[in-house]
């Protein structure tokens, strides 16, 4: 099995050293791990430690380029956006789509929600959750958070479910494999039963293993999920970035 790329890394446009390299360092790991494309895909504007700045765009795109010509690697310029209202609204506006190449979505603490009742209803309660077990009214709420984000945006893929936050893992699932949405499995966290991912493959959920690398030597470290195809015997085709380039929703903006 040979990696072609890797979909989720970040860079020190990820604010206050939340991610801790350059996108020439995360592209230098890259070629030298053989990746044929890498995307870069700092934190979401609304995330209030750690989104990148919309005016840092430009400084972002200049390095991508520059790192393209040094490396020969083919980088895209993403977002991991962040889910911010019940109603599946997520921190990218539409004008931002003229310079993402690609585009994940995930969700994480500490963001600027559209409302306070987001707030609690979102934060709040999944806070709760990680201490209690979350209630059937809270996974139900989060995946129709989840269901309603998939069916507004050109979501390319789901990043890390279940951490954090409880859905109905098979739901989500099967409305991203209607969307043409990856499935991650992620290089640090995969928050699925083996029970649930050989039900998403029997559906013909196509899954990408991502790194989520916050460190230039993490980049192309995907092991979780490799040892999880290898071990369940999931079909590669079914696999976005293994022996091929992925197929994005998005078309390329640069």
């Amino acid at each position: 099995m040979l990696l072609f790329g890797d979909y989720h890394t970040h860079t020190i446009y990820s604010r206050h050293g939340h991610g801790k390299g350059t996108v020439l360092e995360n592209a230098s790991v890259a070629s030298n791990k053989g990746l044929k494309q890498i995307a870069i895909t700092d934190h979401g504007f609304n995330h209030q430690f750690y989104g990148i700045r919309r005016k840092d765009i430009g400084n972002l795109r200049e390095d991508i380029l520059n790192a393209r010509e040094v490396t020969g690697v083919d980088i895209l310029l993403g977002v991991e956006a962040n889910l911010i209202s019940l109603d599946g609204n997520v921190d990218v506006r539409e004008e931002d789509f003229e310079f993402l190449d690609i585009f994940l979505m995930g969700y994480h603490r500490l963001v600027k929600t559209t409302t306070f009742k987001d707030k609690v209803r979102l934060n709040w309660a999944n806070d709760m959750a990680k201490i209690f077990k979350p209630s059937l009214e809270v996974i139900n709420r989060n995946t129709t958070a989840f269901l309603k984000a998939l069916d507004k945006y050109p979501i390319d893929i789901l990043t890390h479910l279940n951490y954090g936050f409880q859905i109905d893992t098979i739901a989500v699932a099967k409305m991203a494999k209607q969307k043409g949405v990856y499935v991650e499995l992620n290089g640090k966290r995969i928050n699925f039963t083996d029970d649930e991912i050989l039900t998403m493959a029997s559906e013909g959920v196509k899954f990408i293993v991502d790194s989520d690398a916050h460190r230039p030597e993490r980049v192309g470290e995907v092991n979780n999920g490799l040892n999880i195809i290898y071990r369940l015997n999931i079909p590669l085709a079914q696999v976005a970035n293994v022996d091929k380039l992925p197929k994005f929703n998005k078309k390329r903006g640069n």
